[in-house]
């Protein structure tokens, strides 16, 4: 009897839980196959305009959103282009509402480390494995700190600053580019040279915003003071005011006093620079990696390049100013985190950045097993190949606060006039960073 009865009890205790069992697949797969919409924001940083128009064809982030959609029926990707003038401001205003976006992309460094209190650390999310796959991870620390809290994931290796030039032009002034300058000064004195000549314009410049300043300014005392410089300067282990940073302004300084740029190069705007070098109104141009693109397609096999050479003697010869452009960060108060997080670990998959480099061809992928053969644009495959070999530092204006940003763009453009002096100008970005950071 106790026998009988213990085999009917299990009979019972077996059949609750088979149903409990069947119950739970069926829970698991209505789970699996809820209906979910992701909110993504982007400022423009991965949907591009084709005519003045949002190109949802071409564009890196719709096709990112129609391969997931296809692997994923159950997520529905809505994508916001927000205008980049205003999205930071309304990513905090939602953010403090808690009705912002589940996934934010915007710009890696300073504009990131801005919205701590708002993005998901993504530590917990990703293996020590998954994240040793990725280069940049320490611009989107909170703090800066190697260990501090993962904000957001860096994508892309991003654009440096280089020197592009007309093949054309040196050629028929004789000038041998086989082995570009090497120093600051050297590359001043080929435009010296250029001008004697009888080149007008050696360098094509419009300064009028200070963004030269802040490619050279990153450049120069990169050189001097290693990969590090501008961290360093952030958490004061360096002053602003260094020795290091008066001596790049003045090298910086004589690009608009030897005589080599066009006479309104500090009056002349940003929107100028690349149809201006187009044009052939100047035989250089520095500019950065994000125009690799337009200028290949213009210019083919004339066009010639170079990263901005550093000061003479500088410990880091070879160093490159630039890094990672973008960021993709999940929101602390997203109601779908679990596949906000699935769809940034696809994003995050080398194929998927590979396909990033692929359309845009301005800068190489940040993945540890990238494919380099997607690359076909001869400009970035070199520029490629300078940040495979050599050190880079991540520029001032990704790094400081926003305030200070713009009082660096502002004193780029004022001691490029003679307005201000290179001593005068740290000065008074130390004072702000003391005060805003």
């Amino acid at each position: 009897m106790i026998k009988g009865r213990m085999g009917k009890a299990f009979s019972i205790i077996t059949a609750v839980a088979l149903v409990f069992a069947i119950s739970g697949l069926v829970t698991h797969a209505n789970a699996a196959t809820k209906k979910v919409t992701l909110k993504v924001w982007d400022p423009g940083l991965m949907g591009h305009l084709t005519n003045g128009a949002l190109d949802t064809k071409t564009s890196f982030i719709y096709k990112a959103k129609v391969a997931y959609e296809k692997l994923n029926p159950h997520v529905t990707i809505a994508i916001s282009e927000i205008d980049g003038g205003v999205s930071d401001t309304q990513f905090k205003a939602a953010s403090i509402a808690k009705n912002g976006p589940d996934i934010k992309i915007g710009f890696a460094g300073g504009n990131t480390l801005s919205f701590a209190a708002f993005l998901e650390p993504l530590d917990k999310h990703f293996t020590k494995a998954e994240l040793a796959l990725i280069k940049g991870t320490g611009t989107v620390r909170e703090g800066y700190n190697p260990t501090g809290p993962l904000l957001a994931m860096p994508y892309g290796a991003g654009s440096y600053f280089y020197v592009f030039y007309d093949k054309r032009i040196m050629a028929s002034h004789n000038i041998d580019m086989s082995t570009p300058p090497k120093t600051w000064e050297a590359f001043l004195d080929l435009a010296n040279t250029l001008k004697a000549s009888g080149v007008d314009t050696p360098i094509w410049e419009t300064n009028l915003e200070g963004y030269t300043g802040a490619w050279v300014i990153a450049s120069l005392v990169g050189g001097q003071l290693g990969p590090n410089a501008f961290f360093d300067m952030y958490t004061g282990k360096t002053k602003v005011n260094s020795a290091a940073m008066v001596k790049a302004y003045e090298g910086y300084q004589k690009l608009y006093t030897t005589g080599v740029t066009n006479a309104d190069a500090t009056t002349a705007g940003q929107g100028d620079r690349l149809n201006g070098f187009l044009a052939g109104k100047g035989a250089m141009i520095i500019d950065g990696g994000w125009d690799n693109d337009p200028i290949f397609k213009a210019m083919g096999s004339n066009a010639g390049t170079f990263a901005i050479p550093q000061l003479a003697g500088s410990k880091y010869p070879k160093i490159l100013a630039g890094g990672t452009n973008v960021a993709v960060a999940v929101t602390k108060y997203s109601k779908n985190k679990v596949e906000a997080i699935k769809f940034l670990k696809y994003l995050m998959q080398a194929k998927t950045i590979d396909t990033y480099v692929k359309i845009t061809q301005t800068e190489p992928s940040n993945h540890v097993n990238a494919d380099a053969t997607v690359i076909v644009n001869p400009l970035l495959k070199a520029q490629a190949r300078d940040v495979a070999k050599n050190p880079q530092v991540y520029p001032f204006d990704n790094i400081m606060p926003g305030p200070t940003n713009d009082l660096f763009y502002k004193l780029n453009a004022s001691v490029a006039l003679g307005q201000t002096t290179p001593a005068d100008a740290v000065k008074q970005l130390q004072a702000s960073l003391t005060e805003n950071k």
